[in-house]
């Protein structure tokens, strides 16, 4: 039981995490897959739809690690 990652083909990381339940016991199997993406390609996505990049921050738990987006809807 719990998180096990099944795969790393970067950008693409995959995993599967297995719960079970006390009350009866069922098993229940979610697999899933996360896309990491640059701050490159997050800028230019966001601007493609619209957005005008206000400020790129790093998140105050995981820094150089994870960053934070400030953006508004051009129209």
């Amino acid at each position: 039981m719990g998180l096990h990652v099944t795969a790393v083909r970067l950008p693409f990381v995959s995993f599967r995490h297995t719960y079970r339940f006390l009350t009866d016991g069922a098993i229940i199997t979610s697999d899933s897959t996360l896309r990491f993406r640059s701050r490159d390609e997050i800028e230019s996505s966001l601007i493609a739809c619209g957005y005008h990049l206000q400020d790129v921050r790093e998140a105050p738990d995981r820094p150089g690690r994870e960053f934070v987006f400030i953006a508004k809807h051009t129209t």
